[in-house]
């Protein structure tokens, strides 16, 4: 999408969007290619290191028989499916074949706990949810819970609980005719984690995929180039995987490597990429951080990357040296959120990257620094991160929160109206943002944003919690770790025991990423006069 140009400037006067008022996600990314030629769209390194190639001929059958057997189940244009998968070709089918079918996909994370399952589920009412045998296992207890979800389908196979994926494939019918949507109707949403209560579901239209592909061309260094070829470790069911790295891919016709870790080893990573010629990685701050732990990888793998983006926490100037080092190229650094995503983004090619900045407005998204009036700030001057609204990338709404979306937007006094991030932040002269801090209390960890409200309402569950509130504190690794702070009901007293037993209590029913890392019993937490937790406080303790 982005016009061929030898600087920034003449990148961004050049760049118009291209929105048809008709278009499906599933046709774009697949069907387009499958043209009888083979072109190859998918390789699968499976966990016993053998390999599946599929071409996008492949992916078109595939998912067209799935989309037939998802409407003989009875799922409509507009009704939800749960996608409870890791990197795997059955969660790149059921989105494409979701999307041709006009359904809207919903990504869930395979670290998920019952309690998060359960509410994100119930919340978006699934008709229907696509698992493996593990996911089937945390299910299992929820469906009493879960009126609406009246189909799951099972990769590995059949059960008593679960229809068998591949059969119904199997019996299906190649021929299906997508779903004549328009640019506008609803295909996604992902659940976003908010800083109070529980996580919203951001709503997106089938143009998000277009909206995202500037801010992925950009840094990636005018993706897609000859021989380009793309892989992240991050999973598919957040945006960083689904919208920064898969769907894009598709749509270029790149091939995408996809491979489930079950833990990230920095090792296996440069392995991978070097085995599967991989030129093009998404990689978030903290797993370049354990690759930097790798002795000589220049010597001991002969990669093929010509990029690497990377985005969801600042990149210092000692990993930026290290990059070049260890890569030859400059990694470039981007930004945006679950609710309008890569809107800021660098690409060393084009210009210079420097330390601690997010880089600039990619072409397209008009990207500000406002006061509390909306007016927008000097250079230098720090404010509200904020989009202009409309914008291609941007989200509908939030899933059944008319309140929650009209609180996201600020309106200007010339009548426009802007998207808030939610964080703060400074422009330079030259447009180059610098992010300050967050104004919402989201913890940032491992790339990782995680709303303390979700890991708060755990807590509370647990018998001997009385008060509980979680913040970020400082981490070399993760930028940030969770750290509980908890008052303990009448009857019960602090122990090392205890605090395991709370950090295990929120691990099993949240996720892995989410759980406190440490876990300190006070008294009483500080709060306002208005009962709110002063979470400054909190974090100033460590």
């Amino acid at each position: 999408m982005l016009p061929a140009a030898e600087s920034y400037e003449a990148l961004a006067a050049a760049f118009r969007w291209q929105i048809p008022e008709r278009y499906n996600i599933g046709v774009d990314a697949c069907d387009k290619w499958a043209d009888g030629s083979g072109r190859l769209a998918l390789i699968h390194l499976k966990a016993d290191g053998s390999r599946r190639d599929y071409s996008f001929d492949e992916l078109k059958r595939l998912s067209n028989r799935l989309g037939n057997a998802l409407a003989a189940y009875g799922l409509k244009r507009g009704e939800r499916i749960g996608v409870l998968l890791p990197q795997a070709p059955e969660t790149a089918l059921t989105h494409l074949a979701a999307f041709k079918l006009g359904a809207i996909t919903v990504p869930l994370f395979t670290l998920f706990g019952e309690e998060a399952l359960e509410y994100r589920l119930a919340d978006c009412g699934a008709r229907v949810l696509v698992t493996d045998r593990s996911g089937l296992e945390k299910i299992a207890p929820l469906r009493d819970r879960l009126p609406e979800l009246k189909t799951v389908l099972c990769i590995d196979g059949p059960s008593a609980e679960a229809r068998s994926f591949w059969h119904e494939i199997d019996k299906a019918s190649e021929a299906f005719r997508p779903v004549d949507t328009a640019a506008d109707d609803p295909a996604l949403i992902i659940y976003t984690s908010g800083t109070t209560g529980q996580p919203k579901g951001a709503l997106h239209a089938q143009r998000v995929l277009l909206g995202h592909l500037p801010g992925v061309e950009l840094p990636q260094e005018l993706f897609p180039q000859p021989g380009d070829r793309f892989w992240t470790p991050a999973d598919w069911a957040w945006i960083g995987g689904l919208l920064d790295v898969l769907l894009p891919s598709l749509h270029h016709g790149v091939p995408v490597v996809a491979h489930r870790m079950a833990k990230f080893d920095p090792e296996a990573a440069f392995r991978l990429m070097a085995e599967l010629e991989v030129r093009n990685a998404f990689m978030p701050p903290t797993a370049l951080k354990l690759m930097r732990g790798v002795e000589r990888p220049r010597e001991r793998f002969n990669h093929r990357l010509r990029s690497i983006g990377s985005g969801g926490e600042t990149l210092g100037a000692e990993l930026l040296d290290w990059g070049r080092e260890a890569f030859d190229l400059t990694f470039n650094e981007f930004y945006g959120q679950t609710e309008c995503n890569l809107i800021v983004a660098n690409c060393a090619g084009l210009f210079p990257v420097r330390p601690g900045s997010m880089g600039r407005a990619v072409p397209g998204h008009r990207v500000a620094v406002l006061d509390a009036d909306g007016n927008e700030v000097g250079p230098g001057e720090e404010g509200d991160i904020a989009v202009a609204r409309p914008d291609p990338v941007m989200f509908l709404a939030y899933w059944n929160k008319p309140e929650a979306t009209a609180a996201k937007f600020r309106r200007a006094p010339d009548g426009g109206e802007w998207l808030l991030t939610g964080d703060r932040g400074s422009r330079d002269a030259e447009g180059y943002f610098r992010f300050v801090g967050r104004d919402d209390d989201v913890i940032t960890s491992g790339g990782y944003r995680i709303g303390p409200g979700e890991i708060e309402d755990c807590l509370l569950r647990h018998p001997a919690v009385a008060l509980a509130a979680a913040v970020g504190v400082p981490d070399p690794l993760r930028t940030e770790r969770v750290k509980a702070f908890v008052v303990l009901a009448e009857g019960h007293a602090p122990s090392e025991a205890l605090a395991a037993e709370i950090q295990d209590w929120v691990k099993t029913r949240l996720a892995a990423h989410e759980y406190p890392r440490e876990v300190e019993f006070l008294d009483a937490l500080p709060m306002t006069t208005t009962g709110k937790i002063v979470r400054r406080e909190l974090r100033q303790r460590g």
